[in-house]
């Protein structure tokens, strides 16, 4: 399940790519989660009575992951990917979780960075920067903006993460996520008409519609699906690792798909970002690997 999921989210953002080209890029991303999301609540409402919101950190949760990790993160993501390959976009956002920690340091009392997690922020951030490569020719060159879109995407998602912590809810998990998917569409239609775009432009031949339904019912509901059961089997810090997986599906895929390949400078800028995230949360690690290995140490 942990690979297929690596497999579904690393295969979305090749899918955005190809989407791109017959979408403009926020009405692309708002309808995938108007589908999305009522797919998911729906799914939520068939199998739990607890799909209605009924409390206030219901509401909160649900406008805090709808602003921040679907409006917010999707939205920067989209228009960054214009610029940019997805292959390129997954190194970035792999920095989610290293931005996490950021946040909930600056945030919450009782969360602390250590001298070793600190430098595990530094190679975080020099791995983006390895990735970027500025110089004064390409710094204000449209894959520099592309970057930096993306980043703001991950650090969004990050953000959004640490905020919608504390909530105490009372809906399912998928009920959460069908409402936020639905509230973040919202904002993102919004924004949409702000800027223009109209449904008009979209181009519906079959590459389109065939990246619209990969996103919506391959990454968005089976994926998601998926997600919410490991959640309750390994938990949100060794979950996290799927997100140094899909780097490497989304590069696969963009080179089989595509024909894309990525510079030696991403691969040493992803590895930078892994190493980062690997001290980060090198205790929650060892004791996943001593779980996993229960043999290792007995000779």
């Amino acid at each position: 399940m942990f690979g297929l999921l690596a497999l579904f989210w690393g295969g979305s953002f090749v899918s955005i790519d190809v989407g791109l080209h017959h979408f403009p890029p926020l009405l692309f991303a708002a309808v995938r989660y108007d589908a999305a999301g009522l797919l998911i609540l729906a799914y939520a409402a068939f199998t739990t009575d607890r799909w209605k919101p009924r409390t206030r950190g219901d509401v909160l949760a649900i406008a805090t992951i709808g602003a921040f990790i679907i409006a917010g993160h999707h939205s920067l993501l989209y228009l960054g990917q214009e610029h940019v390959p997805g292959a390129l976009a997954a190194v970035i956002v792999s920095l989610s979780p290293v931005l996490t920690a950021v946040f909930a340091s600056a945030l919450f009392a009782d969360e602390h960075v250590s001298p070793l997690g600190a430098l595990g922020l530094v190679l975080g951030v020099a791995g983006v920067a390895i990735v970027a490569n500025p110089t004064s020719v390409n710094l204000l060159s449209t894959d520099a903006v592309g970057i930096v879109l993306v980043f703001l995407a991950a650090a969004s998602f990050a953000l959004g993460s640490v905020l919608s912590q504390p909530f105490e809810t009372s809906v399912s998990i998928p009920s959460l996520q069908g409402w936020s998917m639905l509230f973040g569409s919202i904002i993102i239609h919004g924004v949409s008409f702000a800027s223009g775009e109209s449904p008009a432009a979209i181009d519906w031949s079959f590459s389109a519609i065939a990246s619209l339904g990969y996103l919506v019912l391959v990454s968005g509901v089976i994926a998601f699906l998926i997600y919410f059961h490991l959640l309750d089997s390994i938990g949100a810090t060794e979950l996290n690792l799927v997100g140094y997986l899909e780097p490497v599906v989304a590069t696969l895929l963009s080179w089989l798909v595509l024909g894309e390949l990525v510079a030696n400078t991403t691969i040493i800028g992803f590895a930078a970002i892994f190493a980062g995230f690997a001290l980060l949360k090198r205790h929650a690690l060892f004791d996943f690997v001593r779980m996993a290995s229960p043999n290792v140490g007995r000779a």
